[in-house]
């Protein structure tokens, strides 16, 4: 029984993680673990150039 409450968690967790990485994308955010990612201007976007915030924290 425990095995089926520790896989059904398990199963939550990676749901949750996909969907926000598939929202993310969406949005047009270039780093998603950079915190400062969702700063950036939509020009740099634009041409696939990194963020002012984000240069030095991602490595795309």
């Amino acid at each position: 029984m425990a095995d089926l409450i520790v896989g059904g968690i398990l199963i939550v967790i990676v749901s949750v993680a996909i969907t926000y990485i598939v929202k993310a994308k969406k949005k047009g955010i270039q780093c998603i673990g950079c915190p400062a990612a969702g700063q950036c201007a939509g020009g740099s976007k634009a041409h696939g150039e990194k963020c002012a915030h984000c240069k030095g924290h991602c490595s795309q």
